[in-house]
């Protein structure tokens, strides 16, 4: 129990001796702040920058700027954060609003203006100091669905001057959470075959055991030689019910501590490790994320501290001891999981060899591989470690181990299509084979001579495909020789089926026009405030291209006042 009264101690004198400002940033909505996703949760490939503050569902809720400065950063994009927008502060903080639906008027007007200069709708400008300034409690967008948000919200971080994302909440912005977090799962890792839990020399997952206080413990194990945990949990805020990321992890070993995660701060830069953080394999075949108390080679993230002999106990003959972990939200609610550990060397059992690929990866060095007309470039340090890689290739279609295997950095693929008529090299490219009926996913893919090139960061299956039909183009809300004065835009559905929809060109009687491109619900949208119009009777002209360079033009004219 003092034990327990020390640490939070310790905790209560930490947090309130906050290095961070906590009058100076406001809310940027005047709903209460209700989160749907929080500080470095657990996203596919990335920790989450931000604060997902709920929008009551709709869009076009107004965005305050959380506080005095200058408009630093606009970016316009179809996909990720959408329509963004950065202030820098006196302070040398930077806030960040994104998946805006559009901006306050007078900063509308300034990037609807390089949109229209630069004849594109993607775009992201750098305004000097004097140019957009900001006032405390000024509206600076609305919120939206913009990007690749998957619903009405609005996406809020706090930067300091070296672009490192902080947890909002540090600055004094709060929100109600009474709940303390969940454990799902918890899983132990003999670290080696000297090593065991329950004679198991693999991934062992234990059975939870809730106790009535909410803690939580499993069934006493028996181990021997290094061992490492792993578990599933989740945080839920009052009033939402989305599962959340945690504040931080501790373990301790017989009362000392062996591993920490604080979840305060990290860089984009080292954001991709989380795939070393999390038991990728798990995640890829079942998609649920294991955090590791343990630390593998290349794990590098800056939020661990105080790890132990890398986060592994030692369990030593004829010894009973207790492996502890606590689990902690931002507002100091705990968890903790208690695992009861005999120790007992393993039985002696013999076991068949492992079978495994002939091809074997050096981490360290450059890998290439070949064979028939497919070959593959792992640049040094692709890969966290040495493995034994699965590589063949069938009728065009090129094996790559299976996609459990998390990687640093991208790698390239090269096909060679000599054998391939002329006319059918113009419309193939290197596609990912992906779920239960392997569809081919078009991946970036560049052609020099007979040679085809793509880079990707992910393992699995490839193939060549072609792609010869045309995207399709159909007006939503009119019709070709039609009025269309009481209308306050023009909405067209475009569609891709294989490869994808690369760029789209608008005009209206031979000037360009912006038509916002929403991919998830395939439509374009072009707004009449931009006042491009000046005739009666208009020329709506729409060529699409799809990213093998099939194309299609649509045309259509339409009549106003």
């Amino acid at each position: 129990m003092k034990y327990t009264v020390f640490l939070l101690f310790c905790f209560s004198l930490g947090f309130s001796q906050s290095p961070y400002p906590q009058d100076y940033f406001r809310s940027p909505l005047d709903v209460n702040v209700i989160l749907s996703g929080t500080f470095a949760e657990l996203r596919s490939n990335h920790f989450h920058s931000g604060l997902d503050i709920k929008t009551q569902q709709r869009t076009g809720l107004k965005v305050y700027a959380a506080a005095q400065g200058y408009v630093s950063r606009i970016k316009v994009s179809h996909y990720g954060y959408g329509k963004a927008l950065y202030i820098t502060h006196p302070n040398g903080y930077v806030s960040v609003y994104a998946h805006l639906s559009k901006f306050s008027p007078r900063i509308e007007t300034y990037i609807k203006k390089c949109q229209y200069d630069k004849e594109s709708y993607e775009v992201e400008v750098f305004p000097s100091p004097d140019e957009l300034p900001i006032s405390n409690d000024q509206v600076v967008a609305f919120s939206g669905n913009s990007g690749s948000s998957g619903g009405p919200h609005l996406h809020f971080e706090i930067r300091d001057n070296e672009e490192r994302p902080i947890n909002p909440l540090l600055f004094g912005l709060d929100v109600k959470d009474s709940k303390a977090p969940m454990l799902s799962g918890v899983f132990a890792y003999p670290k080696n075959k000297k090593s065991h839990v329950n004679q198991i020399k693999k991934r062992e997952e234990l059975r939870l055991i809730p106790q009535k206080n909410g803690d939580y413990t499993v069934e006493p194990i028996e181990a021997y030689g290094d061992i490492g945990f792993g578990i599933v949990s989740y945080d839920q805020l009052d009033f939402a019910s989305n599962k959340n990321g945690l504040s931080n992890i501790q373990s301790f070993y017989n009362g000392n501590k062996t591993f920490e995660i604080d979840f305060k701060r990290f860089s984009f830069d080292e954001s991709k490790h989380i795939n070393r953080f999390i038991d990728y394999e798990i995640f890829k075949e079942k998609r649920s994320r294991i955090q590791k108390l343990f630390v593998q080679s290349g794990n590098t993230l800056s939020m661990l501290k105080d790890i132990d002999a890398n986060g592994y106990i030692k369990v030593e003959d004829s010894t009973n001891t207790v492996y502890k972990v606590r689990l902690r939200d931002f507002k100091g609610n705990e968890t903790w999981l208690s695992i009861p550990i005999k120790g007992k060397p393993a039985k002696e059992i013999l076991e068949a060899p492992e079978l495994k690929p002939n091809t074997y990866i050096i981490a360290s060095q450059v890998n290439e591989l070949e064979q028939d007309n497919v070959s593959v470039y792992f640049p040094k340090q692709t890969f966290y470690e040495d493995f034994h890689i699965d590589f063949s290739v069938l009728n065009d279609t090129l094996t790559l181990h299976k996609n459990t295997v998390p990687l640093m950095k991208s790698y390239t693929i090269k096909f060679d299509i000599s054998n391939y008529t002329d006319a059918d090299k113009d419309k193939l490219f290197i596609a990912n084979l992906y779920g239960y009926y392997q569809k081919p996913s078009y991946i970036s893919t560049k052609r020099l001579g007979n040679m085809l090139t793509a880079r990707t960061k992910s393992l699995g299956t490839f193939t060549l495909a072609r792609d010869t039909v045309n995207p399709t183009i159909q007006p939503v809300n009119f019709q070709d020789g039609k009025w269309v004065s009481k209308l306050e835009e023009l909405k067209v559905k475009i569609e891709d089926d294989l490869s994808g929809i690369s760029n789209y060109r608008a005009t209206i009687n031979g000037k360009w026009i912006l038509m916002e491109y929403d991919y998830k619900k395939d439509i374009l949208t072009y707004d009449f405030d931009d006042n491009v119009i000046t005739e009666t009777e208009n020329n709506l002209k729409i060529i699409v291209t799809d990213n093998i360079g099939n194309s299609t033009t649509f045309e259509s004219t339409f009549f106003r006042k």
